[in-house]
C-alpha cells in the first residue's frame, strides 16, 4: 500500500490544478498582510471603537499573532472549497480519464487502492495547512513582530500573553487539519458517484455552503440539527484562543476556556471522517467497474 500511496501523491502534485490552492492562499495572505501593514492603525481603531472609552490597551494590537488570527478567520471558510478541487477528483477523475478500470486489473486490493487515494488527499490537505501556517503565522511575525494578542469575542474581550501563543496556534492548526480532512473525506466520498470531476466538486462545495449557512443562522428549528453538522464543529479552533479566568477574574496562563468543546468537536469530526471513508471503501468494493 505504501507504493500505491506514493503513486497517488505523485499524481496529485503532477496536476497543475493542485497548485491553484497554494497560489490562492499565498495571494490572499499577502493581500491581508499588505492591507494591515498600510492601514493597520485604522483597523485597530475600528476594532477597539466600542472599548476605547472604557479600556486602554498598551502595546501593538496589530502584531503577528493578531494578523494570523484574522487570516485564519477569513481563509478557513474558503479553504474547504480549494480542498474539494482535489479530493472530489480522486475517483471521478480516474473514471473520466478511463484509467480506473485499467488500474483495477492490477493485482491490488480495492481497499488498499481506495485508502491510498484518501491518504494521499489527506497529505495534500495537511501540506496546504502547513503552507498557510508558514505564511499566516511566521511571515506575519517577521513583518509585524510579536506582542500580547487582544481579541474581541461576542460580549467580552480576551488578552493572551505573547509567550502563551505558539502552542495555541499549534493546537489550532492541528484542529484545522482535522476539520479540513473531514472536508476531504466528504469530497472523496462523493467522487464515487460520478464519472467526471465537476459533479462531485460542485456537490461538495454546495454541501459545505448550505451546512455553513445552517450552522450560523440563529433560528430555533435549525438548532436541532446544528450539533450533527460537521460545519458546526469546524470553528472549534477558536476555542484555543479563549482563556480561563481565576477567582480574581484574571486570565490563567496556559489554559483554554472550553477544552471539553475541543475534544467533543474533534471526536465528531473524526467520526465523520471514519463514516465517509468507511462508506467509500464499502461502495468501491461493491462497485462494478470492470464490466
Amino acid at each position: 500500500m505504501w507504493k500505491l500511496f506514493q503513486i497517488e501523491l505523485y499524481k496529485i502534485f503532477l496536476r497543475p490544478r493542485t497548485y491553484i490552492a497554494f497560489i490562492a492562499i499565498a495571494a490572499l495572505v499577502i493581500i491581508v498582510q499588505l492591507g494591515l501593514k498600510v492601514d493597520g492603525k485604522d483597523y485597530a481603531a475600528f476594532v477597539m471603537a466600542d472599548l476605547s472609552n472604557t479600556l486602554q490597551i498598551d502595546g501593538k494590537i496589530i502584531n503577528g499573532y493578531f494578523v494570523c488570527y484574522v487570516i485564519l478567520q477569513l481563509l478557513l471558510v474558503h479553504v474547504p472549497l480549494l480542498i474539494a478541487l482535489i479530493a472530489a477528483d480522486m475517483i471521478s477523475g480516474e473514471a473520466n480519464m478511463g484509467t480506473l478500470r485499467i488500474l483495477l486489473t492490477k493485482p491490488i486490493s480495492r481497499t488498499e487502492f481506495i485508502l491510498a487515494k484518501f491518504f494521499a488527499a489527506s497529505v495534500y490537505t495537511i501540506l496546504l495547512l502547513i503552507w498557510m501556517a508558514i505564511l499566516a503565522l511566521f511571515v506575519s511575525i517577521l513583518i509585524f513582530g510579536t506582542d500580547d494578542m487582544f481579541i474581541l469575542k461576542n460580549n467580552y474581550a480576551v488578552q493572551i500573553e505573547s509567550a502563551d501563543m505558539l502552542w495555541r496556534y499549534a493546537g489550532a492548526f492541528v484542529f484545522a487539519a482535522l476539520a479540513m480532512t473531514t472536508v476531504a473525506s466528504l469530497g472523496f466520498f462523493l467522487s464515487q458517484f460520478a464519472d467526471n470531476s465537476i459533479g462531485p466538486i460542485v456537490a461538495t462545495m454546495s454541501i459545505i455552503i448550505v451546512f455553513t449557512i445552517l450552522s450560523t443562522m440563529s433560528i430555533p428549528i435549525f438548532g436541532l440539527i446544528k450539533p450533527y453538522l460537521f460545519t458546526t464543529h469546524m470553528v472549534g479552533w477558536k476555542e484555543f484562543f479563549d482563556v480561563r479566568l481565576n477567582a480574581a477574574n484574571e486570565t490563567v496562563r496556559g489554559t483554554v476556556q472550553g477544552p471539553d468543546k475541543i475534544i467533543r468537536s474533534s471526536l465528531i469530526l473524526l467520526g465523520h471522517i471514519v463514516f465517509f471513508v468507511g462508506a467509500s471503501v464499502y461502495l468501491f468494493r461493491r462497485k462494478d467497474i470492470l464490466s
